[in-house]
C-alpha cells in the first residue's frame, strides 16, 4: 500500500461514515485473556455512548503483541460481548492483519524526518523520559534496535469530557517514543492511531489509565495529519486492594451465563441506577434501557470518578 493509498483508505472511511452517521465509537480489547468485569464496564460504556447518539459501535481486537496473547482469548471476548447483548457494527478489525497499513504510516513518518533508529535498551535507559541518546545517530559499534519518533518542545492539550482540560509536556514527560519495537512489533500508539483514523472513530471511551497515553496518540495524529477524535476516560474498576482489574492481575472472567447480573452491576458502577423492575430483565432488555437512559456525565459526581480524577491529576503533574 502506498502513502497515497493509506491516506485514501483513511479518507474514504471517514467520508463514508460522515455521510451516514456522525458518531462512531469503538471497543478495542487486547486478547491477553477473557473479558473480565472491568473490560465489560468499558465495553458497555462505549456501546451506550455510541448507541445513545444513534451512532455506530465497532470492535477491534488489538492482537499485535503475540507474546502476551492467550490462545482462544479473541473468540472468548467476542462471545462474551454477544452474551451481554453488545452487538457491533461491521466486521471485527484484527490488528494482526494490518501490518501493511502500519508499514505505510511508519514510512510516511520516516520520509518526513520524524523517526530515527535507537540502540538503547530499557536497562540502559532506566526510568524517566527518553534522554535523546540516539536522536542524532547511533553511536559507533551500536546497532539500532527500535525506531522512535522525534518529540521537540511540545505541549499537548485536549479536553476530556469527564476530566476537563489535560495538558502534558510530551518531551519532558515522555521524550522521543518508540513506534517500532526491538522485537519488530509495532507500538500500541502507532497501531491505534492508524486504525482509529481508518475506521473513522469520532470519540473514544476508555479507562482512565490510558489518559497518560493520549498525548502521544494526539501527537502522532498531528504529524500524520489525521483527525483527532474526542476522548472520554472513565473510572477504572478496582479490586479490594485498590488495584485495577486486569488480565495481567488474573482478574476473573465474567460469567456469560449470568450476563444480566453483570450488566446491572456494570450500570451501577457507571452511576446509571437501573430500576428494580429491570433486575429480572434479559440482557437485551437491560442494554436497551441503558441506551435509552444513558448519561455519561452522571459519572462526574461519583466517588469512583473522584478517585480517577486523582490519578489523572498525578499523571498530569508528574515529570
Amino acid at each position: 500500500m502506498s502513502t497515497n493509498s493509506l491516506i485514501k483508505e483513511i479518507g474514504s472511511n471517514v467520508s463514508g461514515v460522515a455521510s451516514s452517521v456522525s458518531y462512531v465509537g469503538r471497543f478495542a480489547p487486547s486478547p491477553t485473556g477473557p473479558l473480565h468485569f472491568g473490560s465489560a464496564v468499558a465495553a458497555l460504556a462505549s456501546f451506550a455512548q455510541a448507541r445513545s447518539r444513534r451512532g455506530r459501535w465497532t470492535v477491534r481486537i488489538e492482537d499485535i503483541d503475540p507474546p502476551r496473547e492467550q490462545p482462544g482469548a479473541s473468540a472468548a471476548i467476542l462471545n462474551a460481548l454477544t452474551a451481554l447483548g453488545l452487538e457491533w457494527d461491521g466486521p471485527v478489525r484484527y490488528q494482526s492483519q494490518r501490518a501493511a497499513a502500519y508499514d505505510e504510516a511508519l514510512a510516511t513518518l520516516d520520509t518526513a524526518g520524524w523517526t530515527f533508529g535507537c540502540a538503547c535498551t530499557r536497562k540502559q535507559l532506566g526510568a524517566g523520559p527518553y534522554p535523546g541518546t540516539c536522536r542524532n545517530g547511533v553511536a559507533a559499534g551500536k546497532i539500532a534496535r527500535s525506531i522512535r519518533v522525534r518529540v521537540d518542545a511540545e505541549e499537548i492539550e485536549f479536553e476530556d469530557k469527564l476530566h476537563g482540560s489535560f495538558k502534558q509536556d510530551l518531551r519532558r514527560k515522555v521524550g522521543d517514543f518508540i513506534v517500532l519495537r526491538s522485537d519488530g512489533l509495532y507500538s500500541y500508539h502507532l497501531a491505534v492511531v492508524v486504525d482509529d483514523a481508518a475506521d473513522g472513530i469520532t470519540e473514544i471511551v476508555r479507562g482512565a489509565d490510558l489518559i497518560d497515553s493520549t498525548p502521544r496518540q494526539i501527537y502522532l495524529q498531528s504529524i500524520l495529519r489525521l483527525v483527532t477524535p474526542a476522548y472520554v476516560h472513565i473510572p477504572l474498576v478496582l479490586d479490594d486492594k485498590g488495584t485495577k482489574l486486569s488480565k495481567q492481575a488474573f482478574a476473573d472472567p465474567i460469567d456469560v451465563r449470568a450476563a444480566p447480573r453483570v450488566l446491572i452491576e456494570a450500570l451501577r458502577f457507571l452511576q446509571q441506577h437501573p430500576p428494580p423492575e429491570l433486575l429480572d430483565g434479559s440482557a437485551d432488555e437491560i442494554v436497551a434501557w441503558a441506551v435509552t437512559h444513558w448519561d455519561i456525565h452522571a459519572l462526574a459526581q461519583s466517588s469512583t470518578q473522584q478517585a480517577a480524577d486523582q490519578a489523572v491529576k498525578a499523571a498530569r503533574n508528574s515529570a
